[in-house]
């Protein structure tokens, strides 16, 4: 495989894309049901207002994704510290779809436990972009 399509930059980009077209699709499963009222326990449940914070995670952390490349390649960045902060943002991106539809099924569990580990890895994305640019 070509060494430049796993560059840092154009591996977020690759999933920022990814991740928009997946809150496409999954917009589209879920606007099959949306008339129904009750569907998933009615508009205001749990369960559907969790389905809802996966689906427009794909586009929020999608977008992340995408400014990260924009900011990388725009600024020049380069070094481990930039592809820590840009597997951190992919692992985020992965991670907040799943924690929002487990704790959809599972609502016992402790939300703080659960979303624990994705917004760990976005605060570290975010943390290291933004010290890469003030270094910078």
């Amino acid at each position: 495989m070509d060494a430049g399509l796993l560059s840092v930059p154009r591996v977020n980009l690759a999933f920022a894309w990814g991740w928009i077209l997946c809150g496409f699709v999954s917009g589209a499963l879920m606007g099959l049901r949306f008339k129904d009222p009750n569907w998933m326990g009615g508009y205001s449940s749990f369960p559907r207002r969790l389905y809802r914070l996966a689906h427009i995670s794909f586009f929020g952390l999608g977008l992340m994704n995408l400014l990260f490349a924009v900011t990388a390649v725009a600024l020049g960045l380069g070094s481990t510290t930039l592809a820590v902060a840009a597997w951190a943002f992919i692992a985020g991106g992965i991670l907040m779809p799943i924690c929002c539809l487990a704790m959809a099924h599972w609502g016992k569990a402790k939300p703080a436990l659960v979303f624990a580990l994705p917004v760990s890895s976005l605060l570290v994305g975010g943390s290291l972009t933004f010290y890469l640019i003030l270094k910078s």
